[in-house]
């Protein structure tokens, strides 16, 4: 269950200091990754890329113990899971928004994502975990290729937040940009790091 904790009793004391304030505490990273291998797997097993993607974010997050701690309003909140926020077309044509709850099981995430973008897709409500589990924010653009994006920072949702594009192909590589905003009191730029490396790494072991 998540809990608040006390900033001076956690390795974020100092951030919290520094940012929790800050007009603009978000920071964005750029990275472009290789995704050949989930558009291998995709085709391979006949799942859904931007599912594969969730799932390899996921993964990446859950062995960082930054993400399992969010600034929510003035509070320092401490969560023990994660779950992965895609953006849904809804049967109006709208856009709605699915949490998913992270499994490190590839084939329970799939059934998960599959069950709840579908609901929220014919029904078109939001599904939202943000109670128990810290979410990652995902949006796949899939319109157009992007060089880069940064979110909005609205003051009230402080999560961690991916967006992305359609991938390119070159010669027989496909790469995806991928845009990474976090909060500083979450983590720091080491730990962002740390996240979209892991990324590439279980992207290509999947």
């Amino acid at each position: 269950m998540p809990k608040e904790v006390n900033p001076k009793d956690t390795t974020r004391a100092d951030a919290y200091a520094l940012w929790i304030h800050a007009p603009n505490p978000m920071v964005t990273f750029f990275k472009t990754v290789d995704v050949t291998n989930l558009i291998k797997v995709s085709k391979r097993r006949g799942m859904k890329f931007n599912m594969l993607l969730d799932y390899c974010i996921g993964k990446a997050a859950v062995g960082i113990k930054e993400f399992f701690l969010l600034p929510v309003g003035e509070k320092l909140i401490q969560y023990d899971q994660l779950a992965v926020n895609t953006i849904v077309k809804n049967r109006n044509g709208e856009v709605s928004s699915c949490d998913i709850l992270f499994s490190d099981d590839l084939e329970t995430f799939n059934q998960e994502y599959l069950k709840y973008t579908s609901l929220v897709a014919q029904f078109c409500q939001d599904r939202a975990l943000s109670k128990d589990c810290m979410v990652i924010g995902t949006s796949a653009i899939v319109d157009t290729e992007l060089d880069g994006a940064v979110g909005m920072y609205s003051g009230i949702f402080n999560n961690p937040f991916l967006i992305w594009g359609r991938y390119k192909k070159k010669w027989f590589r496909y790469n995806l940009t991928i845009s990474f905003q976090f909060h500083h009191t979450q983590m720091d730029g080491s730990h962002a790091g740390k996240f979209l490396e892991n990324l590439q790494a279980e992207i290509n072991r999947l």
